[in-house]
């Protein structure tokens, strides 16, 4: 009962100090890239094998049909979206909305290109659900929301649900989503402020 104890106590710190490491890591990656880390809340969680679904929340002080407009202007997405290299709307078979995205991002001192296709399927003006449908991983969906809050500004929450092939690093590949979630919400926020606030 006591040997138990102690291995499980052992697990626990090596979890922690693992944790702990995960996101020092992400905080250097952050200050390299010279973001101010504030503001925008992620959670990960740990799902059947390798896969990991991923959420980051932030407030932005404009309406909700604001934001809108800006997620939904798929092809300028590249022009502010930090490690986002192309997007751009494409032809869809069945008339709907297709984008073609290309990621790029600095791993182990390579850079990592990362190509999705995504079918966007639009709730105007609360919610866009996107599901892969070629791209370099197993699998890659998930939502934007956006809901109003009282004082008139929106609260956008991302949600994905990725599953990264063998040969990408599952932990390394999890912290740099979460690097660029951080980075993406607040380039969003910027832009719309950027847009939308009197000169």
């Amino acid at each position: 009962m006591t040997q138990q104890t102690s291995v499980d106590m052992s697990e626990l710190e090596l979890t922690a100090q693992a944790e702990l490491e995960e996101e020092m890591a992400l905080e250097a990656d952050l200050v390299a890239e010279g973001v101010e880390i504030t503001g925008v809340e992620i959670t990960t969680e740990r799902g059947a094998g390798r896969q990991r679904q991923l959420s980051a929340k932030v407030s932005i002080p404009h309406s909700v049909e604001q934001v809108w407009q800006i997620l939904t202007d798929y092809d300028q997405l590249a022009d502010f979206i930090p490690n986002l290299s192309v997007s751009r709307q494409i032809d869809h078979p069945q008339g709907g909305i297709r984008i073609e995205q290309i990621g790029t991002q600095a791993l182990l001192k390579l850079k990592f290109c990362a190509r999705v296709v995504l079918d966007m399927v639009e709730h105007f003006p609360h919610q866009i659900d996107f599901q892969m449908v070629e791209g370099d991983f197993k699998s890659f969906c998930g939502s934007w929301t956006l809901r109003p809050a009282a004082d008139g500004s929106t609260e956008l929450c991302y949600t994905v649900s990725v599953l990264p092939p063998r040969a990408m690093p599952v932990g390394l590949i999890e912290r740099k989503l979460k690097s660029s979630l951080l980075l993406n919400l607040t380039a969003i926020r910027q832009r719309a402020d950027e847009l939308f606030n009197p000169a």
